[in-house]
């Protein structure tokens, strides 16, 4: 079952707490000094108000109308500027007020900014709530909920109405009964009706406490088949639909979700100030020590390193001092996160995945008839291609060899050559590469990455990090039959240094095999941490030697005693120390020991991600994988990013090449 969040069981969890020894007029002396004369000192006003919980700021406010007869925010307004005084002035306002400013600048805008309506309204508990809809009225002499209803409408409008209520039930109280009821009846407003009843969904999401909401979302899974976040994104639309998505993700970690809108925040060209504005200030004294956890697990890199790539300047330093520290640095990685990485390398150690291919032996497989139908597919005026795709892709490897055997024995001639004087393009390439042996079709990947224009390290690294012994020694001969020269030779030639090494040493096909040392494991987790103390060649030939030279098994115990050792995942460590080719080849080497289907998912998520397809990344996993693990690499595909394999190619490819790879997918989850 999913969790909401830490607080509860980790005591205080933000970044700003109560400074010791506080002196409000003090305080207010140094701010009034740091604001005097030409200029301002605006270091000194970002420590000294990053370091004060709001109720004390609101305590120097008060000091310093008394002292000096003046307002501190109308001082510090008038002192700063741009993005950095939005942030300084966000922090100044209680909580309460803070958030009704953010509403109104909202929906007061030009046009509404309804993702921000959603965030503070999906994520408030109910005494915040209430106390936002006093300061609104208190500070703007209108009525909030007034305001909304004038500014919105349909659904969306009435869950916002719902969620302003402030009654949502306390999570101490959880029936059992009403959890399967309240499933029960969100799959028939749902899944089960041609339409949705949205009211239900509106009076389940708006009114349950958040713990029951995670229940009931398992009881839905397993009702419907499906998260409910699926349900929602099929049945609902617009605004409406980003609303009932926010709950549902705020119910199940509040935490990730906040990590998630930070990360948008900063993620591609331009950054949207205002969101990471907003929370940064307003979780900085709730949960921010979590939603830097959740960053850190779910992005794999540190919120204080994405601030302090993504902004500049003052506004920089204060968003970093509201982060509260680095993730990535030594020492600072949280022993929970620590604890998640461990567990997951102890399931994968102790899980057994059954790999399963998505193209199978055909049955009643008679060479003679299927070469017959081929080439009367390929003869005549124009080609069948429908017929050579339904052939190729229904057969395993094993019976297209038998297939070409059976081409060149019946009819005197080459399937090979008669299927590429027949189709071209993509879908030559795809089709060609089913007809090949799997060490042939992967020699000839390696070839091509090695003797184009430029080296293709990724297509280089992805083939020899995931390989078997036996793969990779099949390879090597293909290799040498084909081209005449020993893969070795090639890869020194066309390499360097340390990633030369660490390919040459995979290509020798020699990885030891069996079961883990366990003392031999705390040996090498030892060396590795210690490797990080020596100059860069001595570490990087130190995980060279370690990665790629133990078993699978071995090395996840590696990797699990290395996070005893240093409260850090082994990718880390490699991202953070090593660059290039050799960094990129070793987190591969990680991800395939951790979970190689997932590994796969990503890979061919990224070929068909944004602007232009890379076919030739997408069409070798395809074809390499598709008797291997291509059935796990869609569930993968579809846990990682929430949309199947199957309607990810179908929305990137077209034609025939799309008819053949949609076949080897092997259908739609």
């Amino acid at each position: 079952m999913s969790t909401r969040g830490k607080g509860s069981r980790f005591g205080y969890r933000g970044s700003v707490k109560d400074a010791q020894d506080f002196s409000a007029n003090q305080d207010a002396e140094t701010l009034y000094n740091a604001m005097k004369g030409f200029g301002s000192d605006k270091e000194t006003i970002i420590d000294l108000l990053t370091s004060r919980s709001n109720a004390q700021r609101q305590q120097i406010c008060a000091g310093y109308k008394t002292l000096y007869g003046r307002d501190l925010i109308d001082d510090l307004k008038y002192e700063l500027t741009g993005k950095f005084e939005r942030l300084i002035i966000g922090l100044m306002k209680p909580p309460a007020v803070y958030d009704a400013k953010e509403l109104s600048d909202a929906i007061k805008g030009i046009g509404t900014d309804e993702k921000c309506v959603i965030e503070v309204l999906a994520s408030r508990n109910n005494k915040q709530i209430h106390e936002l809809t006093e300061a609104y009225k208190e500070e703007y002499e209108s009525d909030l909920e007034a305001d909304i209803v004038g500014d919105t409408s349909g659904h969306f409008k009435k869950m916002l109405v719902v969620l302003l209520q402030g009654t949502r039930e306390k999570d101490d109280v959880v029936s059992e009964d009403l959890v399967a009821q309240d499933a029960k009846e969100l799959y028939e407003a749902g899944e089960l009706q041609w339409g949705t009843t949205e009211s239900s969904f509106i009076t389940i999401l708006g009114n349950r406490s958040f713990c029951h909401l995670q229940l009931v979302f398992d009881e839905y899974q397993k009702i419907a088949g499906k998260e409910i976040e699926e349900s929602l994104r099929g049945e609902l639309s617009g605004d409406f639909e980003k609303l009932m998505l926010a709950v549902v993700r705020c119910a199940r970690n509040t935490q990730e979700y906040f990590a998630s809108r930070l990360y948008k925040a900063m993620k591609g060209m331009g950054t949207r100030d205002n969101t990471l504005i907003r929370i940064m200030i307003s979780r900085s004294e709730i949960d921010m020590l979590d939603i830097r956890e959740e960053f850190r697990m779910k992005y794999e890199k540190s919120l204080h390193n994405t601030i302090r790539s993504d902004t500049s300047g003052d506004y920089k330093r204060a968003l970093l001092r509201l982060c509260g520290g680095d993730d990535d640095a030594a020492g600072e990685f949280f022993p929970e996160a620590a604890q998640v990485a461990y567990q997951i390398w102890e399931v994968s150690a102790v899980t057994r995945m059954e790999l399963k291919g998505t193209v199978r032996p055909a049955p009643d497989f008679k060479p003679e008839v299927d070469a017959k139908a081929l080439r009367k597919a390929m003869k005549g005026f124009g080609t069948d291609e429908e017929t050579i795709i339904d052939i190729i892709t229904q057969r395993s490897n094993a019976q297209r060899q038998q297939l070409r055997q059976q081409f060149k024995s019946q009819l005197g001639r080459d399937l090979m050559a008669d299927l590429k004087s027949e189709v071209g393009g993509v879908l030559q390439k795809i089709i060609l590469g089913l007809m090949m042996t799997p060490a042939q079709f992967d020699a000839k990947q390696l070839q091509k990455a090695i003797q184009g224009i430029g080296t293709d390290e990724r297509a280089l690294i992805e083939i020899v990090t995931t390989r078997t012994n036996q793969e990779i020694r099949a390879i090597n001969e293909a290799y040498k039959e084909a081209y005449h020269k020993s893969l070795e030779d090639d890869l020194s030639s066309d390499t360097s240094g340390h990633f030369k090494r660490l390919l040459i040493s995979l290509a020798q096909g020699n990885r030891e095999e069996g079961e883990a040392d366990l003392t031999r494991a705390m040996e090498d987790a030892k060396e590795l941490c210690s490797s990080t103390d020596e100059d860069s060649g001595s570490m990087e030939s130190k995980f060279i030697s370690i990665l790629c030279m133990r078993s699978y098994p071995h090395l996840r115990r590696v990797f699990q005693d290395y996070i005893k050792l240093t409260n850090r995942d082994i990718e880390q460590t490699i991202k953070n120390d090593i660059s290039g080719d050799l960094r990129n080849a070793l987190i591969a080497i990680v991800r395939s020991i951790k979970n190689k289907p997932a590994f796969f998912a990503e890979r061919l998520y990224k070929s068909m991600r944004g602007a232009g397809t890379d076919d030739r990344t997408l069409i070798r996993i395809m074809v390499s994988r598709s008797e291997i693990d291509l059935l796990n690499i869609r569930h993968e595909f579809k846990q990682m990013y929430d949309v199947s394999l199957f309607s990810f190619i179908e929305g990137d490819t077209s034609g025939d090449y799309s008819k053949v790879l949609l076949a080897l997918c092997g259908g739609e989850d």
